[in-house]
């Protein structure tokens, strides 16, 4: 890869997307052939915001390439408070080969990459969540076996979890539908830097107040909480306005016969999804998670292979 960080999909070429997907194929594959890979290699873990799916697949993806993990609580660091991004960084480069780090502000992410020399991954802020949806992309090819022509839908808050799903649609040439109620749109620069992207690829980016005009006809349709960590005290307004917005049998069966279910995890079932959809014969959500450590495998190597 040309950057030494994996920050977000925009980041890369559409040749790295693909890259990427070959190699976590081929380790999903044949995990073995690469338990030695990163040996000696040790990558901190720094959590901000509580985590299972990300902790454990970082945990378990660099020690079955041969190297090891350091989890830092927020409760070790206390980034910015007790100690500053600059000097967090500056001491964990002299002790370690790469960091991955969850976070609230994207900025945080961007000045601790700057301070560095190794590679630093972005494991979720609350603009991006490029792991999660480079997971997504890869279910989605083993599923579909390719990218032609899908339409996927996101269908709830357009937040970071969207945002990284409308770079990957523009990488891959993905018609790519977000739902959202009014005023809980994708941000604005997301969706015009996604234009621009899908300018090369052909991909169709669209955004609709309208959950039904989107899910007509998909081939996937994805969806996430309503209030997300650090949203809590607005739980309950969000609950009224995103009902209409609830992934049901229902909405559900506008979509193709054979359409995935996608959900990144933690689900409140019973809000953004019924149980129903989540645990239908189409609903591909374990199989995303187990994804998420085949492909954080094969960003960990392409990045920390050379250090």
């Amino acid at each position: 890869m040309r950057n030494k960080d994996f920050i977000s999909i925009h980041d890369l070429t559409v040749e790295e997307v693909y890259q990427i997907f070959e190699l976590a194929k081929e380790m999903k594959a044949n995990p073995q052939k690469f338990s030695k890979s990163l040996e000696g290699k040790i990558l901190a873990l720094i959590f901000e915001k509580p985590s299972l799916r990300t902790r454990v697949s970082f945990e378990v993806g660099i020690r079955q390439l041969g190297g090891d993990a350091i989890y830092l609580a927020p409760s070790d660091i206390q980034m910015g408070k007790r100690e500053s991004v600059y000097d967090v960084g500056k001491t964990l480069e002299r002790m370690v080969d790469g960091i991955m780090i969850r976070t609230f502000g994207h900025d945080i992410v961007l000045e601790l990459a700057k301070a560095v020399r190794i590679p630093v991954i972005n494991g979720l802020t609350d603009l991006l969540h490029p792991c999660q949806a480079m997971a997504d992309y890869f279910t989605i090819l083993e599923k579909k076996g390719d990218f032609k022509n899908l339409k996927v839908v996101f269908v709830g808050d357009g937040n970071n979890v969207c945002h990284s799903l409308m770079f990957g649609a523009a990488k891959l040439g993905v018609n790519f539908w977000a739902a959202t109620p009014k005023g809980y749109e994708p941000k604005k620069e997301i969706y015009e830097l996604a234009i621009e992207d899908a300018k090369q690829t052909g991909a169709k980016i669209n955004i609709t107040n309208n959950p039904e005009e989107a899910v007509k006809d998909a081939d996937v349709v994805y969806t996430d909480v309503w209030a997300s960590m650090g949203q809590e005290s607005e739980a309950e307004i969000r609950k009224k306005i995103f009902q209409p917005y609830q992934v049901n049998k229902k909405l559900f069966s506008l979509a193709k016969p054979d359409a995935l279910f996608m959900h990144c995890l933690p689900a409140h079932r019973g809000e953004e999804v019924t149980n129903d959809v989540i645990d239908s014969s189409n609903s591909v959500v374990f199989d995303e998670a187990e994804n998420r450590l085949h492909v954080q495998k094969a960003i960990m190597y392409e990045l920390m292979k050379n250090q």
